[in-house]
């Protein structure tokens, strides 16, 4: 039997239109990537061995496709003034909880070091993820990672509501109630 991509289109299109508006809950990018899925279907098909798998390789296709776009999505270069982070209680628990000095010491990093606290721990980029987006290597970025920890920990000791044990580790903070 004859694979043919117009029969799949048939069988499958609104299904997996579907699937794909289902995982990126966005109609256009659902579309852009409904459409790339076929053209990699008609660009592949002849790599298929057996007819009786067609469904389930279209939806590793399909699934493929997904990651690459939310792979894109997560790693495109963000200037970090462009950045979403959450200032009260009511956009972010985590971020919201630490003290006012704490906030200012994040602030008073050098531009690198804010960036590197900001992405990793507040916007959950893997050390790679920020590599890749700051196009540095690997081994430069966790060391700028290292270095920005260590200046903040030592600048958070500062604080007056910060409580640490008695080599420095930060064991809790009280919340401000401004």
């Amino acid at each position: 039997m004859k694979l043919d991509t117009q029969a799949i289109w048939i069988d499958l299109n609104e299904e997996l239109y579907k699937f794909i508006l289902g995982k990126v809950k966005d109609e256009q990018t659902a579309k852009d990537i409904h459409q790339e899925v076929f053209l990699k279907i008609e660009t592949k098909i002849y790599q298929l061995k057996h007819s009786s798998k067609i469904t389930s390789w279209v939806y590793t296709i399909t699934r493929n496709t997904i990651i690459d776009y939310f792979r894109k999505a997560k790693n495109q270069n963000i200037a970090i003034g462009d950045l979403d982070i959450p200032e009260t209680a009511r956009d972010n628990f985590e971020y919201a909880n630490l003290s006012n000095c704490i906030n200012s010491k994040i602030d008073s990093l050098s531009a690198e070091h804010k960036e590197a606290i900001v992405l990793t721990s507040f916007k959950n980029y893997s050390q790679k993820e920020l590599a890749k987006h700051l196009k540095i290597s690997y081994s430069g970025t966790k060391s700028r990672v290292q270095k920005a920890r260590e200046i903040l920990k030592d600048n958070i000791l500062d604080c007056p509501n910060v409580v640490s044990d008695s080599s420095g580790k930060i064991i809790d903070f009280e919340k401000n109630e401004d």
